[in-house]
């Protein structure tokens, strides 16, 4: 109870629950994330890179494809995408270890559909594409609870402690695909997922063992774009304080903004979903 209490309080503070903690195991990786169709040099401050030490940054020709218009980019000019910017984040109070692989990671969770696609490379190797690379991500759902710790966050539903969980390895060209929602919100944090990269899994029936965490990151949506999702049902329901993107203290004071995806629409209508990309370099050398 004392401790329950505590995070309880935290919250009302506006800060995270003390359960905060960073992976040492990736304390001394190197990692590049940006926006699928920003990731070329000159449109790396609209993903928000340019946040990022500039004494980290290191230049090299891609020879991976990212995705979007950036792959076109590459292909079509001698453009080049920085590789060695840091960029590791809190891992946060809801992870839980043995994620589901599956692409499909919603369950019964209704919401906004999201469609991710990671394009994960090696810096280490002229960005070469970094195939069979465990991403996995997990979320809150449209009132900001969390599968495994629901009540967290001041609502009473089911809790089967596997909603909106889950990975995707990559494939030869570094990519894999998730599909989800558009996460809630909750007190103290503005809308958000979070990202591990594993190494060296070994796949089970339907989830993984062993393996190394080579990065620890959080994501990021659209502040505008966002402001019309949690408006429409069922993210209206969530009558919780909703912190916003400009407040987040992760998102700038931990220099997490270079996780901001890139959104492109579905359809006509913020309801009919979203595409999101983001490019993840990791340096495997340690």
């Amino acid at each position: 109870m004392t401790g329950n209490h505590e995070q309880h309080q935290q919250r009302i503070a506006g800060q995270e629950p003390a359960k905060h903690r960073r992976d040492k195991s990736v304390q001394r990786r190197r990692v590049l994330i940006g926006g699928g169709t920003v990731a070329v040099a000159g449109g790396l401050a609209v993903a928000g890179l340019a946040s990022a030490d500039p004494l980290s940054t290191q230049q090299s020709t891609p020879k991976a494809a990212t995705s979007g218009t950036a792959s076109a980019s590459a292909s079509a000019t001698a453009t080049t995408t920085v590789c060695t910017l840091t960029a590791e984040v809190t891992e946060g109070p809801y992870s839980l270890d043995g994620a589901l692989v599956r692409k499909d990671i919603r369950e019964d969770k209704e919401g906004v559909e999201v469609q991710y696609t990671f394009t994960v490379v090696d810096t280490a190797n002229d960005c070469a594409p970094l195939a069979d690379a465990l991403v996995e991500i997990w979320h809150c759902d449209s009132l900001g609870e969390y599968s495994g710790y629901v009540g967290g966050n001041g609502h009473d539903e089911e809790d089967d402690g596997t909603f909106l969980r889950g990975g995707q390895t990559t494939d030869e060209n570094g990519q894999c695909s998730i599909t989800s929602i558009w996460p809630g919100h909750y007190v103290s944090r503005a809308v958000h997922v979070h990202m591990r990269v594993h190494t060296d899994v070994t796949l089970t029936d339907d989830s993984y063992t062993g393996g190394e965490v080579i990065h620890t990151g959080q994501l990021f949506f659209d502040a505008d774009i966002n402001a019309e999702i949690q408006a429409v049902s069922p993210y209206s329901d969530n009558t919780t304080t909703e912190t916003l993107l400009k407040d987040d203290s992760i998102y700038d004071d931990a220099g997490a903004s270079s996780g901001l995806l890139t959104l492109t629409a579905l359809g006509t209508s913020v309801s009919d979903g979203y595409t999101a990309t983001l490019t993840v370099g990791v340096d495997i050398t340690g």
